[in-house]
């Protein structure tokens, strides 16, 4: 009696996990559908009724949040989700004030992925040398080039803003190339928000544009990030290997060296 007790347990255990796993994968289904109808609403709403947008905007990110959450995604990246949140309602506001502040929301999900990147990615190389020299020529020059058309309290915070910005998006290249692209788009997204800022001629529809990329942006990174911290191997992430990995490899050495005949 004891012995089929015993037995049965691990294959209730076993039901048990299994049904969790289906339980989590329904749900990060469900919110993946919720966040692309969210998207899909928010950019329609800014070509068809701008006024609409206004509330599709807020939720946007916290469903992207949720979606991290029920992958079992580090709390950071979903921290850094809520502070985009932060960001994209302040910016709505309009004013110096709001825009200031919603620049530092958006600068603390930033110091967010970069801990994220440093802790998930690959120490870099060449490679990222080269791209950071690409980065900080851009940096420069679309600073230089915004400089007048900003106001004189916009100029600083914008100049150190954007640094860090593009300091995340060279830090993401050293994760997995889904990461790499949300920070390049990162940058493209803000530029343009940039260059309105400034005064520049906008396209037409210059929001759903802003909008587009952004939400590109962060999806990509998010997903990147997830699948460097929680599937390592997934699509080949350059991470370093880590303790437990050199431990296995030195295992591994010794055993081989065990089996190989003695001179």
């Amino acid at each position: 009696m004891a012995a089929g007790a015993s037995s049965g347990g691990p294959r209730h255990g076993g039901r048990g996990r299994s049904r969790a796993r289906a339980r989590r994968v329904r749900a990060h289904r469900a919110l993946t559908a919720l966040f692309g109808a969210a998207a899909l609403a928010h950019l329609g709403a800014l070509l068809a009724a701008p006024s609409a947008a206004l509330f599709t905007k807020p939720a946007l990110m916290p469903l992207l949040a949720a979606y991290v959450l029920a992958r079992g995604g580090p709390r950071l990246l979903v921290v850094a989700l809520l502070f985009g949140c932060g960001g994209d309602t302040l910016l709505q506001v309009g004013g110096d004030v709001p825009f200031l502040l919603g620049m530092g929301s958006f600068a603390a999900g930033h110091v967010c992925y970069l801990v994220l990147c440093s802790r998930h990615g690959s120490p870099g190389g060449a490679r990222t040398r080269r791209l950071a020299a690409g980065y900080g020529a851009a940096w420069l020059v679309t600073v230089a080039l915004l400089w007048p058309g900003l106001e004189a309290g916009l100029r600083v915070p914008v100049a150190l803003y954007s640094l860090l910005l593009v300091t995340m998006a060279l830090c993401a290249t050293r994760t997995l190339p889904l990461a790499a692209a949300g920070g390049a788009l990162f940058v493209v997204s803000d530029t343009l928000i940039a260059t309105g800022v400034a005064g520049w001629p906008q396209a037409p529809a210059a929001q759903f544009w802003v909008m587009l990329t952004y939400i590109g942006a962060q999806l990509l990174l998010a997903e990147g990030i997830l699948r460097s911290a929680i599937l390592p191997d997934a699509e080949g992430a350059g991470r370093e290997p880590g303790p437990s990995a050199h431990k296995r490899e030195r295992q591994r050495t010794a055993s081989r060296a065990s089996t190989m005949p003695k001179p």
